[in-house]
C-alpha cells in the first residue's frame, strides 16, 4: 500500500436502517435502545466515548473517556480536575460527545453544556471503583509531565501500602461532570453512502423536536 493510500478501506453498510415513524420522540430513551444494541452486540466497552473540549484559547482537543451514567438529566463521566479536560471546561463549559459502535454501523453525537456533577455522587462512584483504581486517583498528577514510568510506578506503592486494608478517601481534585444535552443525532450507516441522521434539538419548554439531515 503507497504511503498514506487509503482509499481502499470502505466498508458498505446495509445492517439497519433508522427511520422517523420507529425512533422514540424523546432521545434519552432511543439513545437507551441503542446503548442496549451495543451492550448486546459484545462491544468491548460499549461506553466508550470520545469527548471533545476547548479552552479560552479556542484550543480543541479530544480523547477517549467512559460513560458512567446518562438519564434525562445528562451523561455523566469521571476524572481528573486538575486535567486538561478539566480546566477547558472550567474556561469554556461547552462539550462534544461522540459514540462509534462498528459492530452495528452507528453512531451517536451529542453536544451541550457541561457541569460538575455534587460532591455525594463523586463520593458514591468512587466508593463503587476497585480498590487499586482508588489509589490510582490519588497518584497521577494527570496532563502533568512526569519524570518516567517508575515515579508513577513508585508513588502507586507508596500509596498502596498506606491504604493496605484501610478507606481510601476520595481525592478533592477527583469528580465527576455531567453533560447537558442540547443537541443528539443518532448516525445509522446506509447503502451507498445515503446514510440516515436524525437530529434532536432541546427546546426552551424542555421538549425535544427532530429534524432528518442529509448524509
Amino acid at each position: 500500500m503507497s504511503e498514506g493510500m487509503l482509499h481502499n478501506y470502505r466498508q458498505s453498510y446495509s445492517r439497519h436502517r433508522l427511520d422517523e415513524v420507529e425512533i422514540n420522540e424523546d432521545p434519552i430513551v432511543q439513545f437507551a435502545l441503542w446503548f442496549a444494541d451495543a451492550d448486546n452486540a459484545g462491544l468491548i466497552e460499549p461506553n466508550a466515548m470520545m469527548l471533545a473540549t476547548a479552552g479560552a484559547d479556542g484550543r480543541i482537543t479530544n480523547r477517549a473517556v467512559l460513560l458512567k451514567s446518562f438519564s434525562p438529566s445528562g451523561f455523566t463521566f469521571f476524572t481528573n480536575y486538575h486535567s486538561l479536560k478539566a480546566r477547558q471546561i472550567s474556561e469554556q463549559p461547552q462539550a462534544a460527545l461522540t459514540f462509534w459502535w462498528d459492530k452495528l454501523e452507528r453512531q451517536v453525537r451529542i453536544e451541550g453544556a457541561i457541569e460538575k456533577v455534587l460532591d455525594t455522587e463523586s463520593d458514591a462512584y468512587f466508593n463503587s471503583r476497585p480498590h487499586g483504581h482508588q489509589v490510582g486517583a490519588w497518584v497521577s498528577p494527570q496532563s502533568e509531565i512526569v519524570p518516567d514510568r517508575k515515579f508513577l510506578e513508585d508513588r502507586y506503592t507508596e500509596l498502596a501500602a498506606q491504604y493496605a486494608g484501610k478507606v481510601v478517601p476520595r481525592p478533592p481534585h477527583w469528580g465527576g461532570y455531567l453533560l447537558r444535552p442540547e443537541r443528539i443525532e443518532f448516525w445509522q450507516g446506509r447503502p451507498n453512502r445515503l446514510h440516515d441522521r436524525i437530529e434532536y434539538l432541546h427546546q426552551a419548554d424542555g421538549s425535544w423536536t427532530n429534524n432528518r439531515l442529509a448524509p
